[in-house]
């Protein structure tokens, strides 16, 4: 009977020693598949929050230093400007009870931006409005946008060379109509799809539908002919205009990090859609894997255990701090 026991204790070992066998190798494999993907990740996380690092775009930061003797030096506070503005509103309206601050002013965002047209190119300048530091940067020629040129079928309100998108006025403008337009099909078909999904009906208002893009020809001239089925409006670009940039490098790496999502058909993006999912997995599998190997090793489970509760206290508070800060 003890021998039995024995052997049984024996086996339990056996058995949870190739478990953690399994999990250790599973973890070293995976890594090494999933390690070009992590280091792209990191690198191209890194570009997203150093907007000027490796730019090719010819950049110029400045301190508060740069602000001196321009309006912008001793910029009252956000809570001074809403002082000014509830006094000048009690100014003109005169109410029977006063308006009065609530509580302390800050602003919408914390950059200010601004776009300067100066020989022949286009500069951009961001301002840090809380520390007074910002950004200079020149747009390269290449990446100049042309002017646009009005088709000669052009059917709809222009605005600065381009399509201003509004409702029109049937009566008045000579908008294209389709018999059955996109929005009418949407909204037409909105009903149907809560009934069958077990969400209630209800008034149903089409806030967008995509415009139809297509090449068209006229006079031996190809054009980029762009339909708005909402404003029955019709605009055009040459196409021999369109200029086609080959993505440098660093905008490569920044859209690669942030494409996600399934499109339609299966082409690149759709596989590496499936990519960003095994790295979430494989991200998930990781952490856990490493919590069971560490739990593992004798020697380092109370290090181990104080590290774990510092990490997660203050990933904890950084999140609340953040989701306050996001709530504004």
């Amino acid at each position: 009977m003890v021998v039995q026991n024995l052997f049984v204790i024996s086996e339990r070992r056996q058995f949870g020693k190739r478990i953690a066998h399994t999990i250790r190798r599973g973890h070293l494999y995976l890594g090494l598949c999933l390690f070009p993907w992590a280091i792209l990740y990191g690198v191209s996380a890194f570009l997203f929050n150093h907007p000027t690092a490796f730019s090719e775009q010819p950049t110029k930061s400045f301190e508060r230093e740069a602000l001196t003797g321009t309006p912008l030096e001793g910029l009252p506070t956000p809570t001074e400007q809403a002082e000014q503005v509830v006094k000048m509103l009690n100014d003109r309206n005169r109410p029977p009870a006063p308006y009065r601050l609530a509580g302390g002013a800050v602003y919408s965002r914390e950059f200010a931006f601004a776009t300067v047209k100066a020989d022949g190119q286009s500069i951009g300048v961001l301002v840090d409005l809380k520390n007074g530091r910002g950004t200079v940067r020149s747009a390269p020629p290449e990446l100049r946008k042309k002017v646009a040129e009005n088709a000669p079928f052009h059917i709809g309100e222009s605005a600065k060379g381009g399509l201003k998108i509004r409702a029109p006025d049937p009566v008045t403008v000579d908008a294209i109509r389709l018999d059955s337009p996109l929005q009418d099909r949407v909204k037409a078909a909105i009903p149907t799809i809560l009934e069958r999904t077990g969400f209630p009906g209800g008034d149903v208002t089409v806030t967008s539908v995509p415009d139809l893009v297509f090449p068209l020809e006229t006079d031996g001239r190809i054009w980029t002919a762009t339909y708005s089925a909402t404003a029955g409006s019709l605009s055009g670009k040459p196409a021999e205009t369109e200029e086609k940039l080959e993505p440098s490098v660093r905008r490569f790496l920044t859209r690669l990090h942030s494409a996600h999502g399934y499109p339609g058909e299966r082409d690149a993006r759709w596989y590496w859609a499936i990519l960003v999912d095994v790295m979430a997995l494989a991200l998930c599998f990781w952490g856990l894997s490493g919590l069971f190997l560490w739990s593992q090793i004798m020697s380092t489970r109370w290090p181990g255990a104080v590290v774990l509760i510092l990490s997660t206290g203050m990933a904890i508070a950084l999140g609340l701090a953040m989701y306050s800060a996001m709530r504004g």
